[in-house]
């Protein structure tokens, strides 16, 4: 069974995975109605669903599709709490596009 790419990514990444699917964990800055604003590298708008249940301060892994506006619609979205290590989830990150050929096509 084929399973869809899901790239890590980071704010600076999005222009990159336009109208792709893509995995994104960051910490919860701003919740207002169905969007939520997370902080992964710098800011990430995210149209969440009905059944995103973010809390601000904590950390999310968020996948989704980023789509015209840079803004990430929510297919699922995982509360990682607190005490995540954001400077080591970033260089993952970092990581996996420095040696995108192993994590993803680039297409």
């Amino acid at each position: 069974m084929d399973h869809p790419q899901t790239p890590r990514i980071l704010a600076p990444h999005l222009s990159n995975f336009q109208h792709r699917i893509v995995r994104v964990l960051g910490k919860v800055v701003q919740l207002r109605g169905d969007m939520a604003v997370i902080d992964a590298g710098g800011n990430v708008d995210v149209i969440l669903n009905r059944d995103s249940h973010l809390a601000v301060g904590h950390a999310v892994e968020i996948i989704g599709k980023v789509d015209q506006n840079l803004y990430i619609k929510v297919q699922a979205a995982t509360d990682f709490g607190t005490g995540v290590d954001f400077n080591a989830v970033n260089a993952v990150v970092e990581a996996t596009h420095r040696y995108k050929e192993i994590f993803y096509d680039d297409n």
